[in-house]
């Protein structure tokens, strides 16, 4: 592009003048006859390489209209020289500079004075014209290389993220898997028992005289039959109810667990009644959970106090329910979840505490079954269903002196990734688990 210069004066044959000595050396020249013509044709174009201006002229002179012209930002970068036909002094000479004049050229002009001076700002013209194509470049380099940064950071965070999901999947594997390693051994184990005592009983009542009459020995050897293919289907009706809910994904919404609890000890009345058992309940909190998952959480919590209370002693359970205390990270900021607690105490039979994580394995019993019911599967499924919640569950307990079941729940959605921790302040026993 040819450089722009602009011819100011109030006189033709001076425009004229100055045009024909500039016009060989390929410059675009703009011409204007007064100050007033100079601002409005910059209102427009400002890509000047030079302004050549006349000081005297009518309404404004040539200082005036350089203050005017530098008083706009993007018009600063336009050297202006001043044209006179005055020899002035020094204080109108600093006048003029400081107008932000950067020379003076004196009337009659020297053609090749002209010439010389107009060459000098054109050729720190186009120097700077290519320092701020280079910027320009650089800049775009830059911003190229900011993306490629920020694709390749997206890239490897992507990558990040799918290890991370690989190794999640992986150990769900190998959870499910010793899942099913302790099914097959198990079951088949829990299952057979009370297959083997169906077979003998029967054997017994076949190899009773035929035609006669079913004595006393014989009705008991068929309430044994019942009680044994009872105790089957609550082991097979249990564990089909752990596999649902491992399989299973559920929706979580706002639940009131203070309307789960009622429903709950509804559904447990006759049992409640039947062993008198006084049951106490503070308030509990609102917090993101399933509803299908709370109350069979807290039914078997509450049915396991109930079933191992002390034969001379009535059941006493008592729950409540506290916020976990809160702690700063190293950065001084709050933690990205917060827990509340829920205590289900009770004053049975209790337990000992090295069995406190045991007890949350599935078919664990620390009894037989001649002296407590059960299957080994209620406290394997709370386990199960605390952790579908990104929670933790654990008890504390000691022989003959009631046992505390501890189950923490996030109290806001948890992100995907967040894996609950124990929480601070919490006592050592509180990380391990009963049956």
């Amino acid at each position: 592009m040819q450089p722009k210069i602009m011819l100011v004066d109030d006189r033709e044959d001076n425009l004229l003048s100055m045009e024909t000595v500039l016009e060989p050396d390929g410059y675009h020249i703009v011409k204007a006859n007064s100050g007033r013509q100079v601002l409005k044709l910059l209102l427009n174009d400002f890509d000047f390489a030079l302004i050549l201006m006349d000081v005297q002229m009518p309404n404004l002179n040539g200082f005036e209209t350089a203050s005017l012209i530098y008083e706009r930002d993007r018009l600063r970068h336009i050297p202006i020289i001043f044209i006179t036909a005055n020899n002035y002094g020094e204080e109108n000479l600093f006048k003029g500079y400081r107008a932000g004049a950067v020379d003076y050229i004196y009337k009659p002009v020297n053609p090749e004075l002209l010439r010389v001076k107009v060459g000098v700002f054109v050729e720190l013209y186009r120097k700077n014209q290519r320092l701020i194509a280079q910027e320009q470049k650089l800049v775009a380099i830059n911003r190229n290389l900011e993306l490629e940064v920020n694709e390749r950071k997206a890239s490897e965070e992507k990558v990040t993220e799918l290890n991370k999901q690989l190794l999640e999947n992986i150990s769900r594997l190998e959870a499910a898997n010793k899942d099913l390693d302790l099914f097959a051994f198990m079951a088949s184990h829990d299952l057979q028992a009370p297959l083997r005592k169906v077979r003998m009983f029967s054997d017994r009542l076949l190899a009773s005289p035929p035609g006669e009459p079913l004595g006393k020995e014989g009705r008991l050897y068929l309430s044994r039959i019942q009680e044994v293919a009872k105790r089957m289907q609550d082991l097979i009706n249990d564990i089909l109810r752990f596999s649902k809910i491992s399989v299973e994904k559920q929706s979580f919404e706002a639940v009131d667990l203070n309307g789960v609890m009622e429903e709950v000890l509804s559904e447990m009345e006759a049992t409640i009644r039947e062993k008198g058992a006084v049951i106490s309940v503070d308030p509990l909190p609102v917090l993101p959970a399933s509803t299908v998952l709370m109350g069979p959480l807290f039914s078997n919590l509450i049915s396991n106090s109930l079933k191992y209370c002390k034969k001379q002693e009535s059941p006493r359970v008592r729950i409540r329910y506290e916020e976990a205390p809160s702690s700063k990270d190293i950065n001084g900021k709050e933690p990205e979840v917060r827990y509340g607690r829920i205590y289900i105490e009770d004053n049975g039979i209790g337990f000992d505490q090295k069995y406190a994580e045991q007890i949350f394995d599935m078919f664990r019993r620390l009894h037989s079954n001649a002296e407590y019911e059960g299957t080994g599967i209620g406290l394997a499924l709370c386990k199960k269903i605390v952790e579908m919640h990104k929670g933790f569950i654990s008890a504390l307990g000691k022989p003959g002196e009631g046992a505390v079941f501890i189950v923490s729940l996030p109290l806001q959605a948890t992100p995907k990734e967040k894996q609950p921790e124990a929480l601070p302040g919490q006592p050592e026993e509180t990380q391990t688990n009963k049956n």
